[in-house]
């Protein structure tokens, strides 16, 4: 039986959304602009399946009596795993090419070099100790409260990059993951994904009622918001989006969704 053009154009968007933001074994077959706009509206997807993995291994953890601390490394380092740490590169080098204070061609120079300069270094210690401290103090109050904080930091992180590639928002270079699907999502269709993740994510906190979907659901707007923020200000520094760019968006996002659920 022959397969429609939906169902085809739809495993596209899976395939390109799995096989460009993980290292799960899926074979991208077409790179054109339509599979670029449904992968790229199919990220989330693949963030719920990063953040359910990191869930299960810290809730194994601490069944097997490993504690908060160890569940919540565990936890931090499958995203890692599971991207083999491409968000986290890209958050190292956006961060050495906004510390440098060069002009765009120059900054994106920096961000092409293999090693990683003191920016980013002191980029990713933090960033990695606010990971695991939040994911810590999330599963001392139980399991459930941590895998909530893992899925929600990992789809709001896959959901600002859903929200880069709207368009409007150019590429700073002609090649590259950025070039790719930068300005590939029509504005309509990436708030209306947003605004289903924010739905989504105040749903999953209604387990522990109102307060907890207000909760859930501030804390995924902070990180898109937070998002939107970074975003904006790369535009500005180096003229558009780069596949850099978008690993910082999404390291972004979700710490800042997984802090404002913790500090709650």
């Amino acid at each position: 039986m022959t397969e429609t053009p939906a169902p085809r154009a739809r495993a596209d968007a899976l395939r390109f959304a799995f096989g460009t933001l993980t290292v799960l074994p899926v074979r991208v077959h077409r790179w054109d602009r339509a599979a670029a706009r449904g992968g790229m509206l199919c990220a989330p997807l693949a963030g719920l399946v990063v953040g359910g993995a990191a869930a299960a291994l810290g809730g194994a953890l601490l069944l097997l009596g490993g504690g908060p601390l160890l569940a919540a490394v565990g936890t931090a380092a499958v995203p890692a795993v599971l991207t083999r740490g491409l968000h986290l590169d890209g958050l190292a080098d956006t961060a050495d090419g906004l510390g440098s204070g060069k002009p765009a061609e120059d900054a994106l120079r920096i961000m092409k070099q293999s090693d990683i300069g003191p920016f980013g270094v002191l980029t990713l210690l933090f960033t990695l100790l606010a990971q695991v401290a939040a994911l810590a103090g999330l599963y001392a109050a139980g399991w459930a409260y941590g895998a909530l904080g893992a899925a929600l930091a990992a789809v709001t992180g896959r959901c600002a990059l859903t929200l880069a590639s709207r368009t409007g928002v150019p590429a700073a270079r002609p090649e590259g993951l950025g070039a790719a699907v930068a300005g590939a999502v029509p504005v309509r269709a990436a708030l209306l994904c947003a605004a289903l993740l924010v739905a989504g994510c105040a749903a999953a906190g209604a387990v522990w009622g109102p307060y907890g979907a207000v909760h859930a659901g501030l804390a995924a707007v902070l990180g898109l918001a937070a998002g939107e923020l970074l975003l904006g200000h790369c535009r500005r520094r180096f003229g558009g989006v780069t596949g850099d760019v978008f690993g910082a968006l999404a390291e972004t996002a979700g710490l800042t969704a997984l802090l404002a659920l913790t500090l709650g």
